[in-house]
């Protein structure tokens, strides 16, 4: 069962967290969600980085939070025994802004990449040996590198690089010895978000960039744009994610500064539905399965939206300040459960009580 699993071909090398416990309801209303505990309290989390920790399955079967502190450290943290087991000190000259990770079943190894949006680099771990494998220098030659993340094709796999700045660049396709292999042209946009979906039907793969007046698709294979979907003029999208409900229909949902949830129909690009008056600023969103949208917010609160009527649940006060990132995961001990992280340097676990 997949860690994401209302959002599963969403870049196929993250979230494999499994349900061992099949007695946990796994197709739960998450109204009851409920604070277990504090998970650590001396992470950093930088404004608008979604993705600022992971968690994962390990190719020996350890369930795992990485994060960093506030000095560029990489710490791996067992959920299972909540309990600190390795830390990398020093690990980028600047803060960490990103983490994305990879089972690499092939060679049986977990892989990470860590980002670091004003150092410009990439690095690349081999979180078993705590190993560092690649380091991209100066990856764009001017601006930032504000996201990243793991490609697999036919059993190769790649790190695929934004680039956010005044004098924009093509994305860049690296392979894991730091080879560009190839660019998607981005039309001269600044990128600030990608991520990959995976059609296993057809199949294709699709590269999902944000840019600051658009949100396109990419034809991978083809190299050329698949579909925009087009928002007001620089109304800036904070998170993307991609709904396939196994179905045939395929959903993009989005959050933008203007405090709204669109949802587009993923193959067309039509606008299916705008869920306005949110009334907070909207930085990330997640899925609980294929009926709610998970909205985390500034001031701590977390909305819980339906996706049919668009209509606000309820709130929740999560932390005390602004939540960077927020997850769904199906825990091996408590079934479906929230992990959220606030620049309050807390990450916290919540569970649902059914």
């Amino acid at each position: 069962m997949d860690f994401y699993k209302s959002n599963k071909n969403m870049d196929r090398g993250d979230h494999n967290f499994s349900d061992h416990n099949p007695n946990k309801n796994n197709n739960s209303n998450p109204k009851n969600i409920e604070f277990l505990c504090n998970l650590v309290d001396d992470s950093f989390a930088y404004y608008y980085f979604y993705n600022s920790f992971n968690v994962f399955q390990s190719v020996n079967g350890n369930f795992y939070l990485i994060y960093t502190n506030t000095k560029n450290s990489i710490i791996l943290f067992n959920l299972l025994v909540n309990k600190k087991i390795n830390e990398i000190k020093n690990s980028h000259n600047e803060y960490i802004s990103n983490f994305r990770h990879l089972l690499d079943k092939k060679n049986k190894r977990d892989l990470v990449i860590s980002i670091s949006a004003k150092d410009n680099c990439i690095k690349l771990w081999n979180i078993n040996t705590l190993e560092c494998l690649l380091h991209i220098h100066h990856l764009n030659k001017k601006g930032y590198l504000f996201s990243a993340c793991f490609l697999s094709d036919n059993n190769n796999n790649y790190i695929i690089t934004t680039n956010f700045s005044f004098y924009p660049e093509p994305i860049k396709l690296f392979d894991l010895n730091g080879n560009k292999i190839k660019e998607i042209n981005e039309s001269g946009k600044s990128t600030y978000f990608i991520d990959i979906y995976y059609d296993n039907k057809k199949p294709k793969i699709y590269v999902i960039v944000g840019t600051e007046d658009s949100i396109k698709s990419f034809d991978y294979y083809e190299n050329k744009i698949y579909k925009k979907y087009m928002n007001e003029i620089n109304s800036f999208s904070n998170n993307i994610i991609i709904n396939d409900n196994g179905q045939g229909f395929v959903k993009l949902i989005e959050s933008d500064k203007e405090n709204k949830i669109k949802i587009w129909n993923f193959h067309s690009g039509e606008l299916l539905k705008i869920i306005g008056d949110i009334n907070n600023n909207i930085n990330n969103l997640c899925l609980w399965n294929n009926e709610y949208i998970i909205a985390s917010c500034y001031k701590g609160i977390i909305k819980l939206i339906e996706i049919n009527n668009g209509k606000i649940i309820k709130d929740f006060i999560f932390h005390k300040q602004f939540i960077i990132t927020i997850i769904k995961i199906i825990h091996p001990l408590y079934g479906e459960c929230l992990i959220s992280h606030g620049n309050d340097n807390l990450i916290k676990l919540w569970i649902n009580k059914i």
